[in-house]
């Protein structure tokens, strides 16, 4: 094919993309997500169109800015990186063209600087060590051990057997199987030094030769020249000015150890494009595919992680995990010895290593001073914050940051990335909330998870209605929902998929592994765990429910909605409060609520009410596009509480009329936002509730319950100074303690784009 034609192939191909992001038109959304997919594999399969492609998005990038067309930067943005993060043969002035595009998006407003800033640097560091990219990357998912990048990483794939079917979970697995089949270590060496060289050396390398001799070579030799390559890239990678010609000359002379002296004189003769450039393909990350159980599953996957079975002493909950470089807090602990001395200086008696001489200044007089007292344990001031979790938006293996997130604790590097996928509907991710919480309060008992590991969550929604008709009502995908309106390439891109997993469940399985296939859901799970950088944060709640008010309450925790209906049968009377005298018998039961308002003006403002309903529903995720706004895209501690916690509340309120004919009853929804409720039945009617619409988490016989912001399980709360009335009519300012609250993060592409 010409070059001509390959361009315009190409163009073709991209324009697709962008009026996929653009359009609704019925033939394109049939094939939404696929346009990406196949653009990529393109150039997979044809290596040489890397060029015009990298051309083709550089225009297309610099016509949006020139247009203002901001909608479709971010998805051009990231294809540009995911195509030269593969690529060979970029020339060092495309390099720099995107690097100076990248440099005029700090200008713009989040999410576009903060997308741009790690790009840039990930650019600044491919123009003067090619290659840097598609090392770490291959390094970091496939666990290969290297003393210079140390980092690794694995996808956590989740999926509830009771939400997806057996055959959604076969397929997946078989297609998780057969990508691992041809993902050995020796063959991701193989891969990482051919890359490397290819990249560095150019048109001047004979690709051919060079992949004939590294599947000709035993694997003592193949990690020979892996660790050759990766300290030579690594190396030049480190230094504060790095420069193309040192790391240059540092890979001819491995190519020329490892084809021999006739690589060295066809370097200077010959036509190596004769000889076919072999496709280099990025290998899909280690997936581990895993049923959800229990609740305590997410912490004991985690654990494993971080270290083998092989060098674990686990007991049967994994409580005697002890990571190293902590041990030392065993040593500092507090142990309650009497005192009988003063406590100052100069009346404590010089211990044996303490004698000073005649001439040091410390034996004149001064100032009374303590001995160092109880020595509390040295917790990091930000271990209760959120990002201590998920690290910055750029990871450290794209960044090219080797101190990755930096360190927590002294001597103690987070070298761990674990990318936690769930796949499912709205009741995955209420588990999914509870497994966090639950990680969370462990930590605050235990701090050793979260100074090794980077944790980062993603979600792929999989709705699988029992009727055709109730495809068209997706109460069940709200959360995905609300994630594509603020998101438009995780519409695009992550919300298509489940068409396509549905059709792969009902394929026959295909048992051979010798044929290659083209892994249409991998590929598209893979892009989203390499591309989606962005956190988008949701508020958990606290639900404390009350079967006895003489008793203690339990507590759990919703993520998307809180159902409440009235149940048709009555307490005992010594269960409840009596019934007030002239309640009109009717549909419903009297409730009482107590709620804080919070209206567009956010003033929140107390309100007490008692009013006769059917149900209540709580619904934590906004239903309307102008509820994105209700989100932060940024760090949560930068988010007032009272801004981004809020309830929607809808109350089915029965309304008695009185006419000629009789009473006759009706019902009216009436809705309002709050940051916390408190609903009690009134007369001897119980409650029952679902928390996030998941039948299995069903509480029945509830005379009372109360549903606020999840705090931080280790967090201080901050106090804030409010004004007031004392008892003599004279204004004072009283200190309040609000706990900062618990949010979880869900990884997109862009965050929210305002």
């Amino acid at each position: 094919m010409e070059s001509s034609d390959v361009e315009l192939d190409l163009q073709r191909s991209v324009q697709a993309v962008l009026r996929e992001l653009s359009a609704q038109a019925p033939a394109l959304q049939s094939n939404q997500g696929m346009w990406r997919w196949s653009l990529h594999k393109k150039v997979e399969r044809d290596p040489g169109k890397s060029l015009v492609l990298v051309r083709i998005l550089l225009r297309e990038l610099e016509k949006a800015e020139s247009e203002d067309v901001r909608r479709v930067i971010i998805p051009l943005l990231l294809t540009l990186m995911y195509v030269l993060t593969k690529a060979t043969g970029i020339t060092e002035e495309l390099y720099r063209r995107a690097y100076a595009f990248c440099i005029r998006l700090l200008t713009l407003p989040a999410p576009y600087c903060t997308i741009a800033l790690d790009c840039a640097i990930r650019l600044k560091m491919e123009t003067a060590v090619p290659g840097t990219l598609y090392q770490r990357t291959v390094i970091a998912e496939q666990n290969l051990m290297s003393e210079l990048y140390p980092y690794q990483e694995r996808v956590f794939l989740f999926v509830d057997p009771e939400l997806v079917s057996a055959a959604v979970c076969s397929a997946l697995l078989l297609e998780i199987e057969a990508a691992r089949e041809q993902r050995t270590p020796e063959a991701c060496m193989r891969l990482v030094v051919s890359h490397a060289l290819q990249a560095a050396l150019g048109e001047a390398c004979h690709t051919g030769t060079l992949h004939r001799k590294l599947q000709a070579s035993s694997r003592r030799v193949l990690e020979h020249y892996f660790h050759a390559v990766v300290a030579a890239v690594e190396q030049v990678a480190g230094e504060a000015s790095a420069s193309r010609e040192g790391h240059l000359q540092r890979l001819e002379e491995i190519y020329c150890s490892l084809l021999g002296p006739a690589a060295a004189r066809g370097r200077c003769g010959g036509d190596p494009l004769q000889d076919r450039q072999p496709s280099i393909p990025l290998p899909s990350p280690y997936i581990t595919f895993h049923l959800w159980t229990d609740l305590e599953q997410l912490w004991k996957e985690l654990v494993l992680f971080l270290r083998p079975r092989s060098q674990l002493r686990l007991s049967a909950d994994l409580e005697a995990l002890d990571l190293q470089g902590l041990r030392r807090d065993r040593n500092s602990a507090r142990v309650s010895v009497l005192s009988t001395d003063s406590g100052i200086e100069r009346d404590l008696p010089l211990g044996a290593d303490e004698f000073l001489a005649p001439s040091s200044p410390e034996t004149e007089p001064a100032v009374l001073q303590r001995k160092g007292g109880i020595k509390k344990r040295a917790w990091p001031p930000h271990c209760s914050m959120l990002g201590t979790w998920d690290g910055p938006p750029g990871l450290h293996r794209r960044t090219g940051r080797p101190s990755g997130d930096g360190e927590l604790l002294p001597g103690v590097s987070r070298v761990h990335t674990a990318h936690v996928l769930v796949l499912g509907d709205d009741r995955m991710l209420g588990q999914l909330a509870q497994a966090y919480h639950r990680l969370r309060t462990r930590e605050t008992k235990k701090f050793c998870l979260t100074p090794r590991l980077s944790l980062q969550l993603y979600y792929i929604p999989l709705l699988t209605p029992q009727d055709p008709a109730a495809s068209k009502k997706p109460e069940l995908g709200e959360l995905a929902s609300f994630l594509g309106r603020a998101d438009p390439w995780y519409e695009s891109t992550v919300n298509t998929l489940c068409p396509a997993i549905l059709k792969l469940a009902e394929m026959p399985p295909c048992l051979d592994t010798s044929r290659t296939v083209d892994p249409f859901i991998l590929d598209v799970i893979t892009y989203y765990v390499r591309m989606g950088t962005q956190p988008i944060y949701f508020q958990l709640y606290r639900v404390k429910i009350f079967n006895d008010l003489s008793q203690e309450p339990t507590e759990d925790i919703f993520l998307t909605e809180l159902k409440v209906k009235i149940q048709d049968s009555k307490s005992p009377k010594e269960g409840s409060s009596p019934r007030r005298r002239g309640a009109a018998e009717g549909p419903g039961g009297e409730l009482s609520m107590c709620y804080r308002k919070v209206p567009l003006s956010h003033r929140p403002r107390e309100v007490s009410v008692a009013v006769r309903a059917t149900g209540l529903v709580l619904k934590a995720i906004p239903t309307s596009d102008t509820g994105v706004s209700g989100f932060s895209p940024c760090t949560p501690a930068a988010a007032p509480v009272t801004d981004h916690t809020c309830l929607h509340v809808s109350v089915t309120e029965v309304v008695k009329t009185s006419n000629l004919a009789g009473r006759s009853f009706s019902t009216v929804t009436n809705t309002f936002r709050t940051s916390n409720i408190q609903v009690q039945s009134q007369d001897q009617r119980l409650l029952t509730l679902w928390l996030d619409k998941d039948n299995r988490r069903t509480f029945r016989n509830v005379v009372r319950f109360e549903a606020d912001p999840c705090p931080e399980p280790c967090s201080r709360a901050p106090k804030s100074k409010m004004s007031g009335l004392n008892s003599h009519g004279q204004e004072t300012e009283r200190t309040t303690a609000r706990p900062k609250p618990l949010l979880m993060p869900i990884n997109t592409f862009s965050g929210i784009i305002q």
